[in-house]
């Protein structure tokens, strides 16, 4: 018998088709679900729910509830751009039990109370190793995931109880793109211009304008199979701001492009923020969070451990940072010895051992004078430690900030948390 494809159907994330086929959503491609009926459903059809439009909807739904239809100024005076309150989100895992071959399920907590905030017009960067949260927490504001209690608002409707609203006002860049090999990047445009209703004059004008502004006019007419990695980023871009949306959603951005690339994504950032966009993006380099965002949050173990300004969150440590390895291989004792003494003499206002280096001493000194790091040095001389390995000096940045609330640098928690994870944890994660 010849298969039949029916139109894909409005499908809230995580629900199910008639057959049990899940709604797709990745990246800025958010993918429709295609079914074969069953041969039930071919010979008594489901009746249509009332407040359906007659056409086939997809998973935009732009026949009721248009964005273009809300007043965003003035939503924007009386709420944030996005408000995140006590997201909590649990996943099960299948592990096996103690003394027994059978598996029983775990319990793993992703979110734990997130909440955090950002205005029209800022840039909030999200930053933490990985399995810290991030993915997860955009997941639930991008309404791909339903969180297990709390919510998320977008300038105050909240996202689960209006998805297609919420849908319509944001664009989504994902860590892996979800473009197709054989058309080419302005078919991609096309295409997503028209899931998005664009009339043809904003159509013509969006596509030109974004690829000139993203560098694409050498590739754009090629097939995306044979794109490099930058070219699939700032394609991908460019799908996310076609609508232009007034909120933009970004995990990883930037991660493995060239310095290249990294600045004409930088570039159009800093330009849809002007514009008075708002941008939450998720990223491992550091100096990218520092430089583009104007609100930083600190995730760990799906907690919120720190929150504010770069300026406000590194002048909190209160000083300058020396980092201290006394040998290249430190036994713990030799470091707690060299950091009671120290502390003693008042030359160190905070002392952490960075066990992931070698015991390595990470100090938090007065920036105000200038003979610290002498001082210090002629102590450690004292107590036996007169040839040093390594000593470094610098201002605080964000991964000192990360250092004091939990111990460990950002890249050794990064380095860590991969280390626990398998192949098939990563795919199944993914696929969330």
């Amino acid at each position: 018998m010849t298969p039949c494809f029916v139109a894909p159907v409005s499908i809230r994330p995580g629900a199910r088709s008639p057959t049990g086929t899940t709604a797709c959503q990745q990246a800025g491609c958010l993918r429709f679900s295609l079914f074969l009926p069953s041969s039930s459903h071919r010979q008594n059809p489901p009746a249509r729910q009332a407040h359906r439009h007659k056409a086939p909807t997809m998973l935009f739904n732009f026949f009721y509830n248009r964005a273009e239809d809300i007043d965003l100024d003035k939503l924007a005076e009386k709420h944030p751009a996005v408000l995140v309150t006590d997201l909590r989100k649990t996943f099960k895992k299948r592990v096996k039990g103690k003394g027994s071959d059978k598996k029983e399920n775990k319990i793993i907590t992703a979110l734990d109370g997130v909440s955090f905030s950002a205005n029209r017009g800022q840039v909030l960067g999200l930053l933490g190793p990985n399995s810290s949260g991030k993915t997860t927490t955009l997941r639930c504001i991008s309404t791909m995931s339903d969180p297990d209690s709390g919510t998320a608002q977008m300038f105050g409707i909240d996202v689960h109880k209006d998805p297609y609203l919420a849908r319509e006002m944001l664009g989504f860049v994902a860590q892996s793109a979800g473009l197709d090999k054989v058309l080419t990047g302005r078919e991609h445009l096309e295409l997503f211009a028209d899931l998005a209703h664009l009339d043809r004059a904003t159509k013509r004008r969006n596509i030109e304008a974004y690829i000139e502004v993203l560098g694409l006019k050498d590739f754009i007419d090629r097939q995306a199979g044979v794109y490099s990695g930058g070219v699939i980023r700032r394609l991908d871009m460019a799908i996310a701001l076609l609508h232009q949306p007034p909120i933009l959603i970004l995990d990883e951005p930037t991660v493995g492009l060239d310095v290249e690339s990294r600045m004409v994504i930088w570039n159009v950032l800093r330009h849809h923020r002007s514009q008075g966009g708002t941008i939450i993006l998720t990223s491992h380099y550091l100096e990218e969070v520092d430089v583009l965002s104007d609100k930083v949050v600190i995730m760990d173990k799906g907690v919120v451990i720190a929150e504010g300004t770069p300026t406000e969150l590194k002048n909190s440590l209160g000083g300058d940072r020396i980092s201290i390895r006394l040998q290249e291989f430190t036994e713990m004792e030799e470091a707690e010895l060299a950091c009671a003494t120290l502390r003693k003499r008042g030359l160190a206002q905070e002392a952490i051992i960075n066990r992931v280096r070698n015991n390595t001493l990470e100090l938090v000194v007065s920036s105000s004078n200038a003979r610290v790091g002498g001082e210090i040095v002629g102590a450690l001389g004292e107590i036996g430690f007169e040839k040093l390995f390594s000593f470094s000096q610098s201002k605080p940045t964000l991964d000192d900030v990360y250092l004091a609330a939990t111990g460990q640098s950002l890249s050794d928690a990064d380095q860590v948390a991969k280390e626990k994870r398998t192949d098939k944890a990563m795919r199944q994660e993914s696929m969330a």
